[in-house]
Protein backbone atom coordinates (compact mmCIF):
# COMPACT_ATOMS: atom_id res chain seq x y z
CA UNK A 1 0.00 0.00 0.00
CA UNK A 2 1.12 3.55 -0.66
CA UNK A 3 1.13 6.15 2.09
CA UNK A 4 -2.23 7.66 1.19
CA UNK A 5 -3.93 4.26 1.15
CA UNK A 6 -2.40 3.35 4.52
CA UNK A 7 -3.75 6.57 6.05
CA UNK A 8 -7.22 5.81 4.67
CA UNK A 9 -7.12 2.27 6.05
CA UNK A 10 -5.91 3.47 9.47
CA UNK A 11 -8.73 6.03 9.62
CA UNK A 12 -11.31 3.44 8.56
CA UNK A 13 -10.14 0.98 11.22
CA UNK A 14 -10.16 3.61 13.94
CA UNK A 15 -13.77 4.50 13.04
CA UNK A 16 -14.92 0.90 12.60
CA UNK A 17 -17.51 -0.65 14.96
CA UNK A 18 -14.84 -3.13 16.06
CA UNK A 19 -12.60 -0.45 17.57
CA UNK A 20 -14.79 0.34 20.62
CA UNK A 21 -15.12 -3.39 21.36
CA UNK A 22 -11.36 -3.92 21.19
CA UNK A 23 -10.76 -0.74 23.16
CA UNK A 24 -13.00 -2.08 25.96
CA UNK A 25 -11.24 -5.44 25.96
CA UNK A 26 -7.83 -3.75 26.04
CA UNK A 27 -8.77 -1.85 29.20
CA UNK A 28 -8.32 -5.11 31.10
CA UNK A 29 -4.86 -5.82 29.72
CA UNK A 30 -1.40 -4.26 29.84
CA UNK A 31 -0.21 -2.32 26.78
CA UNK A 32 3.60 -2.26 26.53
CA UNK A 33 4.68 -0.03 23.65
CA UNK A 34 8.03 -0.87 22.02
CA UNK A 35 9.71 2.09 20.29
CA UNK A 36 13.25 2.44 18.99
CA UNK A 37 14.54 5.93 18.17
CA UNK A 38 12.41 9.07 17.89
CA UNK A 39 12.48 10.21 14.27
CA UNK A 40 9.27 12.25 14.40
CA UNK A 41 9.01 14.33 17.61
CA UNK A 42 5.59 15.70 16.65
CA UNK A 43 4.20 12.22 16.08
CA UNK A 44 5.71 11.00 19.34
CA UNK A 45 4.14 13.96 21.16
CA UNK A 46 0.73 12.97 19.80
CA UNK A 47 1.21 9.45 21.17
CA UNK A 48 2.22 10.73 24.60
CA UNK A 49 -0.67 13.15 24.79
CA UNK A 50 -3.06 10.36 23.79
CA UNK A 51 -1.64 8.14 26.55
CA UNK A 52 -2.06 10.93 29.10
CA UNK A 53 -5.70 11.43 28.09
CA UNK A 54 -6.80 7.81 27.84
CA UNK A 55 -4.47 5.53 29.82
CA UNK A 56 -2.53 5.10 33.04
CA UNK A 57 1.21 5.23 32.33
CA UNK A 58 3.12 3.03 34.75
CA UNK A 59 6.76 2.92 35.77
CA UNK A 60 8.78 -0.25 35.37
CA UNK A 61 8.80 -0.83 39.14
CA UNK A 62 5.03 -0.44 39.32
CA UNK A 63 4.55 -2.98 36.54
CA UNK A 64 7.02 -5.40 38.13
CA UNK A 65 5.29 -5.10 41.50
CA UNK A 66 1.95 -5.85 39.84
CA UNK A 67 3.35 -8.85 37.99
CA UNK A 68 4.69 -10.17 41.29
CA UNK A 69 1.33 -9.66 43.02
CA UNK A 70 2.26 -6.73 45.28
CA UNK A 71 -0.14 -4.24 43.70
CA UNK A 72 -2.99 -4.08 41.23
CA UNK A 73 -2.66 -2.42 37.86
CA UNK A 74 -5.29 0.18 36.98
CA UNK A 75 -7.48 -0.12 33.91
CA UNK A 76 -5.72 0.81 30.66
CA UNK A 77 -2.27 0.36 32.18
CA UNK A 78 0.55 1.33 29.79
CA UNK A 79 4.33 0.89 29.87
CA UNK A 80 6.47 2.86 27.39
CA UNK A 81 9.71 1.16 26.30
CA UNK A 82 12.56 1.85 23.87
CA UNK A 83 14.96 -0.68 22.36
CA UNK A 84 18.67 -0.32 21.48
CA UNK A 85 19.55 3.00 23.16
CA UNK A 86 19.37 5.66 20.44
CA UNK A 87 20.58 9.09 21.52
CA UNK A 88 17.21 10.52 20.47
CA UNK A 89 15.65 8.85 23.50
CA UNK A 90 17.84 11.05 25.70
CA UNK A 91 17.85 14.21 23.60
CA UNK A 92 14.24 14.20 22.37
CA UNK A 93 12.30 11.64 24.38
CA UNK A 94 13.43 12.45 27.91
CA UNK A 95 12.35 16.14 27.87
CA UNK A 96 8.99 15.23 26.33
CA UNK A 97 8.36 12.48 28.87
CA UNK A 98 9.39 14.67 31.80
CA UNK A 99 7.15 17.51 30.64
CA UNK A 100 4.20 15.11 30.75
CA UNK A 101 5.40 13.25 33.87
CA UNK A 102 5.42 9.93 32.04
CA UNK A 103 7.88 7.16 33.01
CA UNK A 104 9.53 4.77 30.54
CA UNK A 105 12.19 2.07 30.11
CA UNK A 106 15.16 2.01 27.71
CA UNK A 107 16.76 -1.34 26.86
CA UNK A 108 20.32 -0.59 25.76
CA UNK A 109 22.95 -2.47 23.75
CA UNK A 110 25.84 -2.39 26.23
CA UNK A 111 28.69 -2.88 23.75
CA UNK A 112 28.27 0.58 22.21
CA UNK A 113 27.83 2.57 25.43
CA UNK A 114 30.61 5.21 25.78
CA UNK A 115 31.68 4.75 22.13
CA UNK A 116 30.99 6.16 18.68
CA UNK A 117 30.56 2.65 17.30
CA UNK A 118 27.41 2.12 15.19
CA UNK A 119 24.89 -0.62 15.92
CA UNK A 120 25.90 -3.65 13.88
CA UNK A 121 22.90 -3.47 11.54
CA UNK A 122 23.60 0.22 10.84
CA UNK A 123 27.22 -0.63 10.13
CA UNK A 124 26.22 -3.43 7.73
CA UNK A 125 24.04 -1.07 5.67
CA UNK A 126 26.73 1.63 5.70
CA UNK A 127 29.52 -0.71 4.61
CA UNK A 128 27.41 -2.48 1.99
CA UNK A 129 26.45 0.87 0.45
CA UNK A 130 30.15 1.67 0.18
CA UNK A 131 31.04 -1.46 -1.72
CA UNK A 132 31.50 -3.96 1.07
CA UNK A 133 30.60 -7.54 0.19
CA UNK A 134 29.81 -10.82 1.95
CA UNK A 135 30.65 -14.13 0.31
CA UNK A 136 27.53 -15.87 -0.97
CA UNK A 137 25.34 -12.80 -0.35
CA UNK A 138 26.53 -10.44 -3.10
CA UNK A 139 23.10 -10.06 -4.69
CA UNK A 140 21.34 -8.81 -1.57
CA UNK A 141 20.42 -5.17 -1.07
CA UNK A 142 21.89 -3.68 2.15
CA UNK A 143 18.74 -3.98 4.25
CA UNK A 144 18.03 -7.45 2.90
CA UNK A 145 21.57 -8.35 3.92
CA UNK A 146 20.80 -7.31 7.51
CA UNK A 147 17.71 -9.53 7.51
CA UNK A 148 19.74 -12.43 6.11
CA UNK A 149 22.45 -12.03 8.77
CA UNK A 150 19.83 -12.25 11.52
CA UNK A 151 18.94 -15.74 10.28
CA UNK A 152 22.41 -17.29 10.12
CA UNK A 153 24.47 -18.72 13.01
CA UNK A 154 25.87 -15.84 15.00
CA UNK A 155 29.46 -16.77 14.26
CA UNK A 156 28.68 -16.36 10.58
CA UNK A 157 27.17 -12.92 11.26
CA UNK A 158 30.34 -11.80 13.01
CA UNK A 159 32.50 -13.13 10.14
CA UNK A 160 30.31 -11.34 7.60
CA UNK A 161 30.72 -8.00 9.36
CA UNK A 162 34.50 -8.47 9.38
CA UNK A 163 34.38 -9.25 5.65
CA UNK A 164 32.37 -6.08 5.02
CA UNK A 165 34.97 -4.05 6.91
CA UNK A 166 37.77 -5.50 4.78
CA UNK A 167 36.04 -4.95 1.45
CA UNK A 168 34.28 -1.60 1.94
CA UNK A 169 35.78 1.73 0.95
CA UNK A 170 36.84 3.16 4.29
CA UNK A 171 35.89 2.45 7.92
CA UNK A 172 32.31 2.51 9.22
CA UNK A 173 30.80 5.93 9.83
CA UNK A 174 31.05 7.00 13.47
CA UNK A 175 27.77 7.08 15.43
CA UNK A 176 27.89 8.90 18.78
CA UNK A 177 26.25 6.69 21.37
CA UNK A 178 24.87 7.14 24.86
CA UNK A 179 27.41 7.41 27.65
CA UNK A 180 27.29 5.98 31.13
CA UNK A 181 26.54 9.48 32.43
CA UNK A 182 23.66 9.69 29.95
CA UNK A 183 22.19 6.48 31.34
CA UNK A 184 22.32 7.91 34.85
CA UNK A 185 20.67 11.11 33.62
CA UNK A 186 17.90 9.07 32.02
CA UNK A 187 17.32 7.07 35.18
CA UNK A 188 17.16 10.19 37.32
CA UNK A 189 14.63 11.61 34.82
CA UNK A 190 12.28 8.65 34.99
CA UNK A 191 13.57 6.36 32.23
CA UNK A 192 14.66 3.06 33.79
CA UNK A 193 17.58 1.27 32.09
CA UNK A 194 17.34 -2.39 31.11
CA UNK A 195 19.58 -4.77 29.19
CA UNK A 196 19.28 -5.54 25.48
CA UNK A 197 22.32 -7.89 25.45
CA UNK A 198 25.93 -7.02 24.76
CA UNK A 199 25.89 -6.71 20.94
CA UNK A 200 22.23 -7.34 19.94
CA UNK A 201 22.98 -10.82 18.65
CA UNK A 202 19.93 -12.97 17.90
CA UNK A 203 20.17 -15.32 20.86
CA UNK A 204 18.62 -18.35 19.17
CA UNK A 205 21.45 -18.15 16.60
CA UNK A 206 24.15 -18.20 19.31
CA UNK A 207 25.91 -21.18 20.81
CA UNK A 208 25.53 -21.80 24.54
CA UNK A 209 28.64 -19.86 25.56
CA UNK A 210 27.93 -16.94 23.23
CA UNK A 211 24.36 -16.72 24.51
CA UNK A 212 25.57 -16.59 28.11
CA UNK A 213 28.25 -14.00 27.28
CA UNK A 214 25.72 -11.74 25.53
CA UNK A 215 23.71 -11.60 28.74
CA UNK A 216 26.52 -11.61 31.28
CA UNK A 217 28.72 -8.98 29.62
CA UNK A 218 25.82 -6.55 29.34
CA UNK A 219 24.75 -7.25 32.91
CA UNK A 220 28.24 -6.58 34.24
CA UNK A 221 28.74 -3.34 32.32
CA UNK A 222 25.36 -1.92 33.24
CA UNK A 223 25.71 -2.93 36.88
CA UNK A 224 29.06 -1.17 37.09
CA UNK A 225 27.88 1.92 35.23
CA UNK A 226 24.56 2.39 36.98
CA UNK A 227 25.68 1.32 40.44
CA UNK A 228 22.96 -1.34 40.60
CA UNK A 229 22.05 -4.39 38.48
CA UNK A 230 19.39 -4.05 35.78
CA UNK A 231 16.18 -5.90 36.56
CA UNK A 232 14.59 -6.00 33.10
CA UNK A 233 15.63 -7.30 29.71
CA UNK A 234 14.40 -7.15 26.11
CA UNK A 235 15.21 -9.99 23.72
CA UNK A 236 16.86 -8.73 20.50
CA UNK A 237 14.24 -8.93 17.74
CA UNK A 238 11.95 -10.47 20.35
CA UNK A 239 13.94 -13.67 19.88
CA UNK A 240 13.11 -15.49 23.12
CA UNK A 241 15.47 -18.31 23.99
CA UNK A 242 15.03 -20.81 26.82
CA UNK A 243 18.74 -20.71 27.68
CA UNK A 244 18.58 -16.92 27.92
CA UNK A 245 15.49 -17.02 30.13
CA UNK A 246 17.21 -19.47 32.44
CA UNK A 247 20.30 -17.26 32.70
CA UNK A 248 18.20 -14.15 33.31
CA UNK A 249 16.40 -15.94 36.12
CA UNK A 250 19.73 -16.90 37.71
CA UNK A 251 20.93 -13.27 37.55
CA UNK A 252 17.79 -12.02 39.27
CA UNK A 253 15.95 -10.37 36.38
CA UNK A 254 12.34 -9.71 37.25
CA UNK A 255 11.02 -9.31 33.70
CA UNK A 256 11.94 -9.83 30.06
CA UNK A 257 10.08 -8.46 27.08
CA UNK A 258 9.19 -9.84 23.66
CA UNK A 259 8.55 -7.99 20.38
CA UNK A 260 5.48 -9.94 19.31
CA UNK A 261 2.93 -7.16 18.65
CA UNK A 262 0.43 -8.32 21.25
CA UNK A 263 -1.22 -6.90 24.32
CA UNK A 264 -0.04 -8.49 27.54
CA UNK A 265 -2.24 -9.98 30.25
CA UNK A 266 -2.37 -7.71 33.29
CA UNK A 267 -0.40 -10.37 35.12
CA UNK A 268 1.62 -12.40 32.57
CA UNK A 269 1.98 -16.10 33.32
CA UNK A 270 5.70 -15.88 32.52
CA UNK A 271 7.39 -12.63 33.63
CA UNK A 272 10.31 -13.46 31.31
CA UNK A 273 8.04 -13.42 28.25
CA UNK A 274 5.97 -10.22 28.38
CA UNK A 275 4.30 -9.16 25.14
CA UNK A 276 4.83 -5.75 23.58
CA UNK A 277 3.18 -3.71 20.83
CA UNK A 278 5.36 -2.51 17.95
CA UNK A 279 5.16 1.22 17.32
CA UNK A 280 7.42 4.02 16.16
CA UNK A 281 7.28 7.78 16.30
CA UNK A 282 6.04 7.97 12.71
CA UNK A 283 3.00 5.78 13.46
CA UNK A 284 -0.13 7.82 12.72
CA UNK A 285 -2.36 8.58 15.68
CA UNK A 286 -5.21 6.60 14.11
CA UNK A 287 -3.00 3.53 13.79
CA UNK A 288 -1.58 4.09 17.27
CA UNK A 289 -5.13 3.95 18.65
CA UNK A 290 -5.91 0.66 16.89
CA UNK A 291 -2.58 -0.78 18.01
CA UNK A 292 -3.33 0.20 21.61
CA UNK A 293 -6.77 -1.40 21.42
CA UNK A 294 -5.43 -4.66 20.01
CA UNK A 295 -7.42 -4.33 16.77
CA UNK A 296 -4.39 -3.72 14.57
CA UNK A 297 -2.36 -6.60 16.10
CA UNK A 298 -5.32 -8.96 15.62
CA UNK A 299 -5.67 -8.03 11.96
CA UNK A 300 -1.90 -8.20 11.51
CA UNK A 301 -1.84 -11.80 12.73
CA UNK A 302 -4.90 -12.67 10.63
CA UNK A 303 -2.96 -11.53 7.55
CA UNK A 304 -0.11 -13.85 8.48
CA UNK A 305 2.12 -11.28 10.20
CA UNK A 306 4.49 -12.43 12.90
Amino acid sequence: MNGRTEVWVDTALRRSPAQPVFHWRASRRLAVFAYHGIDDPDGFAQHLDHIRRTAAAMSLDEVLDAIEGRRALPRRAVLITFDDGHRSVLEVGLPMLRERELPAVAFVVAQVIDTDRPFWWTEVVDLAERGGTVSGMHALEPRDLVRALKRVPDGRRVEAIEELRRTAEGPPTAMPQLTTDDLRTMESGGIAIGSHTWSHACLSRCGDEACRQEIDSSHEKLTKGLGHPPTSFAYPDGDRDARAASRLRMLGYRAAFLFDHRLSPRRPSDPLAISRLRVNSTTTLDRFRTIASGLHPTLHRARGGS
